[in-house]
């Protein structure tokens, strides 16, 4: 079986005692996490960024052992904006099982490959309905490969499946019990998320104005969001993702790496609003759907409990006039800026 490892890692100086520390290190952590035998390398390519040229990375290859292993070196192109003072590593090997290969990037390489570094790695974006959170968000964790956990599709589903049994949303206990009653699971298809109940794939069934509205008063109810959130954080606690909702950075996830406040004008919302519906063979009034969003922003703003609020960390971002590209690429640049400060 053969099998290619990719690495990365960065120094701080351009100096031989770092290169070549920093290579070993690298080199070290993707063979103990492989469990790779010397016997097992066929080959290791290095490259380097332009700014590195104090010392060839193959040599820490050499310091370590491996003398009969074929060695290459080369420079990077320069590409604008790449990160800097970067060695990348990839290493093939040869083994008779298969082998569940472990890829490493360490110290500021971690932001090439955000799903791969050690730590967790959580975003948080909250807003009111209609500001584009859940678009950006998906497009945020297809960049950076992580998962997205649509928060809003779970509370929808509550509401769904409360519609669907004439239960009166006002009658709290009632909803309660019959969501205890409820199997409510979250899914992954290839990196979309499905929302499972009682065995049924609900995802596509869960995006109208009346599910919304009811969403909106059965997230009021304390036991519900409570019930939400701890499936919420243990998701969370296990993969590195992007999370949007009403009160993720200030409630959900107060520790999540990177928090985003996402907002854009009244009329605008309704207009994506009434956008998305359309795409999705749902007529509905522009100003009926902007009175409805009026509607639940009050609603969400004045509950007693988790209220749309905007977290005193939150970085904000008016969507009003940006494309989803802009705004996207905004918060990426935050992220990335950030991951390479370390």
């Amino acid at each position: 079986m053969f099998y290619a490892i990719r690495g990365a890692t960065t120094v701080e100086e351009n100096t031989p005692q770092q290169i070549l520390t920093r290579t070993t290190t690298l080199l070290e952590t993707i063979i103990e996490r492989n469990c790779i035998d010397y016997k097992d390398i066929v080959s290791i390519i290095f490259t380097g960024t332009k700014d590195l040229d104090a010392q060839y990375p193959a040599v820490a290859a050499r310091q370590m052992g491996m003398v009969d292993i074929p060695l290459f070196c080369c420079q990077e192109m320069y590409v604008k904006g790449s990160l800097e003072r970067c060695i990348r590593v990839l290493m093939h090997i040869q083994v008779s099982e298969p082998k569940d290969v472990k890829h490493v990037y360490l110290e500021k390489a971690k932001v090439l490959r955000p799903d791969l570094a050690d730590e967790i790695l959580t975003i948080a974006i909250d807003g009111p309905a209609g500001a584009g959170k859940s678009t950006i968000a998906k497009a945020i964790s297809k960049t950076l490969n992580i998962l997205y956990l649509d928060t809003g599709a779970m509370y929808r589903a509550v509401a769904y499946k409360m519609l669907k049994s004439n239960i009166d949303l006002n009658d709290h206990q009632k909803v309660v019990n019959v969501l205890n009653k409820t199997d409510l699971q979250v899914r992954y298809d290839h990196g979309k998320q499905k929302i499972i109940m009682d065995g049924k794939d609900v995802t596509s069934l869960i995006r109208t104005t009346e599910v919304s509205q009811a969403a909106s008063k059965v997230a009021t109810i304390p036991e519900i969001r409570l019930k939400l959130v701890d499936i919420q954080r243990n998701i969370a606690s296990k993969n590195s993702l992007v999370m949007d909702g009403r009160d993720i950075g200030t409630y959900v996830l107060p520790n999540a790496s990177f928090k985003f406040y996402l907002t854009a004008s009244l009329d605008e919302r309704a207009k994506r609003r009434w956008l998305e519906m359309k795409a999705n063979g749902v007529e509905q009034n522009i100003e009926s759907i902007r009175q409805s969003i009026h509607e639940r922003d009050i609603n969400d703003q004045n509950r007693s409990f988790a209220p749309l609020k905007q977290a005193e960390d939150a970085i904000v971002i008016d969507s009003t006039d940006k494309s989803i590209e802009q705004v996207t690429n905004e918060i990426l640049g935050h992220i990335r800026g950030s991951l390479r400060k370390g």
